[in-house]
């Protein structure tokens, strides 16, 4: 036992389990000794989708991560890491307790970023007054839906993708929502104007009020309670609850304070290792050469790639660049809004590029493709933009991902296929390929999810356990319910006897299963 390697990982969030978790994998002959450090009470869970939650779209126990393994994690749950002594290879706990390492591993995340507003930052030191909050935590988004049982107009300072969902969640409750934001438009870093001005319209047609080219001046309390905030613009907005989401900044205290070199970040190399040899950094924390993205799957990568350095040895794995070669697309996952957008916007696309633009103001509807003329002689896919055209999107995305080739008229493409259009989905899992990616967010394959079935992994919670799938984003729940809906009701005749739906895929062509 005393042989092995010791890694510490100080943060439990989805970065740092998915490290703990790829290194268990991986670590067959046992040569590590693990031990993970949270500083929240409650074992790891799903962050993004909080504002599923806030939204009550989902419930506590779809937001939890497979616990790690007893037998080969140390899980210290609530205890933070006060100091690095980096001399002594040792972590000084908040209980008191020391944790010595081999190697230490921050994944320590990013905090919300609170500006310094009058009404806030208060100079006579007293706290901020009730019902301000950021959404950022488990604790936080209970704290926003206990006040919005009794909340009578709350303000969203931020439009971006957290600010949009959390007021499409509270709107959902019922409470009466103000988006402000100091940008002319929403989500100014993926939306041009015309599908920006297009997404208030369908917010507002829901019930949430927006308004841009302000900010929030000066918070007004009394008797410790928010009552309303002072735009930038003199306008009084009366507020009971706030929501502060101006983005966020990377935790690099624990690491400046041990005297490891930071910037924006935990400046890290191409193997994820800091000033300190001993030292590596994951996730939100961390800032390699490529630069910070601030999403998740990316953060995997970082994971997965040192668990592999760890592994196989520094210098015999290569890593993955920080960035994929495309942008990551991203989904607003706000109640009553489906948009989705990737890669090149319209106002972005060079000289040789195609942009068909489809806006149907009436329907708060908005379309841009992106077309790149390729090495092959004929387009690619390198931009979208679709703002409510939910049967298309997931198609979209297929074909950016994939550099598929294009019908000849790209409209077709806003076309669900039972329509007519030219690109499908394959809504049947039988036709689906198995090379088809279900889960962007790890990567798991059609094939991967039949294969896990095949092992006995019966269930949804079963599936994500073997393969990963539905512990990100959460978009890809429904298609791989119906997947394991359809490989249960494939055989009726060979279920496992802890599932209701009885399962085999004997009775499967062979083609369908690949």
């Amino acid at each position: 036992m005393t042989d092995r390697t010791k890694v510490v990982v100080v943060g439990a969030g989805m970065v740092g389990h998915r490290f703990v978790d790829e290194l268990v994998r991986g670590d067959a002959d046992r040569r590590f000794e693990i031990e993970l450090i949270g500083a929240e009470e409650y074992e790891p869970y799903n962050r993004i989708l909080l504002s599923e939650v806030l939204a009550g779209r989902a419930d506590l126990r779809a937001l939890g991560l497979p616990l790690p393994d007893a037998d080969r994690v140390l899980f210290r749950r609530g205890v933070a890491a006060d100091a690095i002594d980096t001399a002594a290879r040792e972590v000084l706990l908040s209980d008191g307790g020391r944790a010595s390492y081999d190697h230490l591993v921050l994944a320590t995340g990013a905090r919300a970023f609170v500006p310094p507003l009058p009404g806030l930052a208060r100079p006579d030191g007293q706290s901020d007054p009730k019902h301000v909050h950021v959404l950022r935590t488990l604790d936080d988004t209970r704290n926003v839906a206990a006040r919005a049982m009794n909340a009578k107009h709350a303000v969203v300072l931020g439009g971006g993708l957290l600010g949009l969902e959390a007021a499409c969640g509270l709107r959902r409750r019922g409470v009466p929502v103000t988006v402000v934001d100091l940008d002319t438009h929403l989500m100014a870093t993926q939306l041009d104007g015309p599908p920006a001005r297009m997404l208030a319209a369908r917010l507002r047609s829901l019930g949430v009020d927006v308004v841009t080219g302000t900010s929030v001046a000066e918070v007004i309390s009394a008797y410790d309670e928010i009552v309303a905030v002072r735009l930038t613009d003199d306008r009084l907005l009366a507020a009971d609850l706030m929501i502060v989401s101006c983005g966020i900044r990377a935790e690099t205290g624990l690491a400046a304070a041990a005297g490891i070199t930071v910037d924006r970040g935990i400046v890290v190399d191409e193997e994820l290792r800091t000033s300190d040899p001993h030292v590596f950094a994951v996730g939100d924390c961390a800032q390699p050469p490529g630069g910070m993205s601030g999403l998740l799957a990316p953060g995997w990568r970082q994971a997965e790639d040192l668990a592999g350095c760890l592994l196989g040895g520094f210098g015999t794995v290569a890593a993955q660049p920080p960035q994929p070669p495309r942008a990551e697309p991203v989904k607003l996952k706000a109640a009553g809004v489906d948009l989705v957008t990737m890669g090149v916007r319209a106002s972005q696309a060079g000289d040789h590029d195609r942009v068909v633009s489809v806006s149907d103001g009436g329907g708060n509807r908005h379309a841009d493709l992106v077309l790149r003329p390729n090495e092959r002689g004929d387009s690619e896919l390198v931009g979208v933009t679709c703002l409510g055209f939910p049967d298309v999107s997931a198609a979209l995305t297929l074909a950016y991902d994939r550099r598929t080739p294009l019908p000849v008229d790209p409209l077709a493409l806003l076309v669900p296929a039972s329509a007519g259009g030219a690109v499908e989905e394959s809504p049947s899992p039988m036709r689906m390929p198995g090379s088809t990616t279900v889960c962007r967010c790890s990567g798991v394959t059609k094939k991967q999810i039949v294969t896990a079935w095949e092992e006995g992994a019966a269930t949804v919670d079963a599936v994500a356990g073997a393969t990963r799938a539905t512990t990100g984003c959460g978009g890809c729940k429904e298609v791989v319910c119906g997947l394991v809906d359809w490989l249960n009701a494939s055989d009726p005749g060979a279920a496992p006897a802890a599932v209701s739906t009885p399962v085999t895929e004997r009775n499967m062509p062979v083609e369908s299963r690949k």
